[in-house]
């Protein structure tokens, strides 16, 4: 092989035939493909609902509303009612309470709910009545709900459900105030049909015109944190009513049984109806309960076999604490008694 002078460089080789190769470049992208129409019409969308957009009332959002929309209603007060279909819905109010009132569709409340798992946040329901008296601020026929930072007043029933076996509803931060009536049934604060779990915290129930503060019918009842009151004038019948048992945790919540109960023998009764569920465990810890009656009404009265565990509770005027099967452990008597 004959040496080539280092001199000759970038010329020798071109001299000698090498041509030089250039890199090929990746190759471009192609661009992205528009969105169809049809992918564009199933989006979730964010409906606005007021006087100064173009659905006017709640009803006009609910007849359009499909699967995982929300829905933003002005603050405002709105004569209407209606019946939302989509399923994960969020309705919601934007700037301040909104207050629906003084009319029921369907003849069953002032919104009926057929969707799943349909979340409610920021309203006040109030003049839910029906021909057949069991109306309700939300009537509930889908499955799942969620109900946070709302007020149910003067209505027949606050909430009414029916059955979801498998399915959760959480009510919280929320208030109810001179709900129910019977005539001839009783409606009551809320009434839960056969849920596998019914969760309330953190809200309050006052002054509930016969029927129950809160009825549940589900496998699980977590009640906790709660402010659950007759006051003077309501006339109650349970504070809580668990009628078919269930698993039961009642904890940490400030319970009071006025003098014009309709039912001044119990504050809170398990399987007063049948325990047809079963009843793994009933936990009543750490509460407060207040009788005004003459007569000392049982704070629990359990009919179930399963034995109720009453904890920490502090039980203020004449009390019997436990009726039924259960352990009463570390009763305490209210301050100045």
């Amino acid at each position: 092989m004959i040496a080539m002078p280092r001199s000759l460089g970038i010329a020798a080789l071109l001299l000698c035939g090498f041509v030089p190769v250039a890199l090929a470049a990746d190759p471009p992208k192609p661009p992205a493909a528009p969105e169809s129409p049809l992918s564009r019409a199933f989006k979730p969308r964010t409906l606005l609902v007021g006087p100064g957009h173009a659905l006017k009332q709640p009803s006009a959002a609910a007849a359009i509303a499909r699967d995982d929309d929300t829905v933003e209603i002005e603050a405002g007060t709105y004569v209407d009612c209606a019946v939302w279909k989509g399923r994960r819905l969020t309705i919601r109010a934007k700037g301040g309470e909104v207050h629906v009132r003084d009319k029921t569709c369907e003849g069953k409340a002032i919104w009926v709910i057929g969707g799943d798992e349909v979340v409610v946040e920021g309203i006040r329901f109030s003049g839910a009545a029906v021909a057949d008296k069991n109306g309700a601020g939300i009537r509930v026929q889908g499955a799942g709900l969620t109900v946070r930072n709302s007020a149910f007043q003067n209505n027949e029933n606050g909430i009414l459900a029916a059955p979801a076996p498998t399915k959760k509803m959480l009510i919280e931060n929320s208030t109810f105030i001179g709900n129910g009536k019977c005539d001839p049934v009783c409606a009551h604060g809320i009434y839960i049909n056969k849920y596998a779990l019914l969760e309330v915290r953190d809200s309050t129930f006052l002054n509930q015109r016969v029927g129950h503060h809160i009825k549940s019918r589900s496998a699980k009842t977590v009640i906790t944190g709660n402010r659950i009151e007759d006051g003077p004038e309501g006339t109650a019948s349970y504070l809580i009513d668990v009628p078919n048992g269930g698993e039961v945790l009642i904890a940490r919540n400030r319970l009071q049984k006025g003098p014009l109960s309709q039912n001044q023998g119990t504050a809170i009764a398990i399987a007063a109806e049948g325990e047809k569920n079963p009843s793994p465990s009933i936990r009543i810890e750490e509460n407060e309960f207040r009788s005004d009656l003459a007569m000392p009404p049982a704070f629990v009265r359990n009919y179930t076999q399963t034995p109720a565990i009453l904890k920490g509770n502090r039980l203020c005027g004449a009390v019997t604490p436990l009726e039924g099967a259960g352990t009463v452990l570390d009763a305490r008597a209210c301050r100045g008694q």
